[in-house]
């Protein structure tokens, strides 16, 4: 009786450590794919740090890209905590499709 529950248990433990290890390599690739936007979304946060300095990002959302035949734009908005006010800024980048040189950044304020 008892040699069975040992073996019970052994295949228990072998059973949970094999999950254990395998699940997380999973994870851990499916954490590697970098989004098409990433490079533009760091962009749009380096010029809204250049043009509201005071102010602390908190928020941060990918909401599009347009396409064109030379140009497409890519569009965030950023939430940002200032010491006298909260607001949210979209932040439209237009880059060319082959050199991937920003031609126009627009900025709006939001304040919701």
């Amino acid at each position: 009786m008892k040699k069975s529950f040992v073996k019970l248990l052994c295949c228990s433990f072998l059973c949970f450590g094999m999950l254990t290890i395998y699940q997380p390599i999973d994870f851990i690739s499916a954490q590697k794919e970098v989004p098409s936007y990433a490079k533009w979304g760091r962009v749009a946060m380096q010029k809204v740090k250049e043009k509201y300095p005071e102010a602390k990002i908190v928020d941060y959302l990918h909401v599009g890209r347009k396409k064109g035949d030379k140009t497409s734009t890519e569009t965030f908005k950023l939430w940002l905590e200032a010491p006298k006010k909260e607001f949210g800024i979209f932040i439209d980048i237009t880059f060319d499709n082959i050199t991937e040189k920003v031609v126009d950044i627009k900025y709006r304020e939001v304040s919701s």
